[in-house]
């Protein structure tokens, strides 16, 4: 089990910033052992949990980068074109059958290992053909157009790191390794449910004042794009009671229990104090809009976290507070998420000390920049503002201001999973 120690945490006074809340979770977080092995073709988005060590050469051979002609470099044209006979021909996957001679160049094609001796190829966009010879023109540099064995990645190169989370070019690399599996972390277990006696999952009936629950779902697909085994354990009501009773029963066969809804301030909400009842309470209330009210709690050593019930709050705070902590569990190497410079083109006034993400749209500018269009509404309960945009701006705490041509970084969604 991955496990969150219950030392030497902060509650209560002010509202913490985001990097504060993230940090007391990150830093104490003891990422899963257990390793198995996979197929290469399953390997993407799992986290790495051996060094990769290069077991060849990449290029394993050295060869040439073109069609055309390889020779050697002692006799190249020093002024004017030369006559060259061709004396053989290497197609890709093929061995040359002897070194190249002195005067002579050997016909090869992209791919296929260098003759002994050759060490330069003229393309043969470059050259002219008469018959058995080549004309190869003047001024090429000694080993032009050819990939020296490696070129890419050297033999012995620790060239994938343990705690890497594989991205479908690493699973490349492997191959061209000649890896047909690789050994990874297991995948955490996470626990999710909603609660409120308001919400019904799709498909059941929905009473006239109640909400078809969306928060859970799309909590799933980002979790599942993570690469989580997950539980879902529907939608719990608004009772104390039963509330941690199933946090405690869910904490020792999961890594992470994630909620949504009932943890803010109101009398109904009662997340905060089932943590409170099954475990620990770590912090409530992060400097951050939307999401302000996020439990952190820990019970039986496996960390929760409650997030808002505002379906655009509960996806912002998955982003910077479910993901860093998700990845940390997974044993992943600590990956930043860097926006993307963009010039606003809003007006925007906020609150200093609180980070702030604003959601917008990216379009081209007449001068060939982008700029970001903000959503026209600010409601956190408009899932509409996140179908309908290309990501969010974020505004760090000492801002205070935006205004139209003013640089901000944008993180697109497509980079959030």
């Amino acid at each position: 089990m991955a496990q969150l120690s219950d030392d030497c945490f902060a509650f209560g006074g002010p509202m913490m910033s985001v990097d504060e809340a993230v940090a007391i979770i990150a830093a104490r977080v003891t990422a899963v052992q257990e390793v198995e092995t996979v197929a290469l073709a399953n390997a993407d988005g799992r986290i790495l949990a051996r060094d990769i060590v290069a077991p060849l050469p990449l290029p394993p051979f050295t060869n040439s980068a073109v069609d055309g002609y390889a020779v050697a470099s002692r006799d190249l044209p020093p002024d004017e074109a030369q006559i060259f006979p061709v004396s053989g021909r290497v197609q890709a996957g093929a061995s040359a059958r002897g070194p190249v001679k002195p005067g002579q160049a050997v016909r090869i094609f992209t791919g296929a290992p260098m003759p002994d001796g050759a060490d330069t190829v003229f393309m043969q966009e470059d050259v002219r053909v008469e018959g058995n010879n080549v004309v190869l023109p003047a001024g090429l540099k000694p080993g032009a157009n050819v990939r020296p064995a490696g070129e890419d990645i050297p033999l012995g190169h620790a060239a994938l790191k343990a705690g890497q989370r594989l991205r479908p070019q690493d699973v490349a690399l492997a191959a061209a390794f000649g890896l047909t599996q690789v050994e990874v972390n297991r995948r955490i277990r996470v626990a999710v449910f909603s609660t409120g006696n308001e919400l019904v999952s799709p498909g059941e009936t929905r009473a006239p004042a109640q909400l078809f629950d969306s928060n859970r779902f799309m909590l799933i697909a980002m979790l599942a794009r993570l690469g989580c085994q997950l539980s879902d354990l529907g939608i719990l009501r608004d009772e104390p009671a039963s509330l941690a009773s199933a946090l405690k029963k869910v904490a020792g066969s999961h890594d992470l229990i994630l909620t949504t809804g009932g943890v803010s301030t109101g009398e109904e909400d009662h997340v905060k104090a089932g943590v409170e009842s099954a475990g620990k309470l770590v912090l409530w209330r992060m400097a951050i809009k939307p999401g302000r009210p996020v439990a952190m709690g820990i019970i039986g050593g496996t960390p929760l976290i409650g997030l808002p019930g505002n379906p655009v709050a509960s996806f912002v705070t998955f982003v910077h507070v479910v993901r860093p902590t998700v990845l940390a569990l997974m044993g992943a190497a600590h990956q930043h998420l860097v926006p993307m410079p963009v010039r606003a083109a809003f007006t925007y006034r906020k609150k200093i000390g609180r980070r702030e993400y604003v959601r917008v749209t990216l379009r081209k500018a007449d001068d060939g920049g982008l700029e970001a269009i903000k959503f026209p509404r600010e409601g956190a309960g408009l899932l509409s503002s996140l179908v309908d945009t290309d990501g969010l701006v974020e505004l760090g705490e000492a801002v205070s201001m935006v205004e139209p041509g003013q640089v901000v970084g944008f993180l697109s969604y497509a980079n959030l999973s």
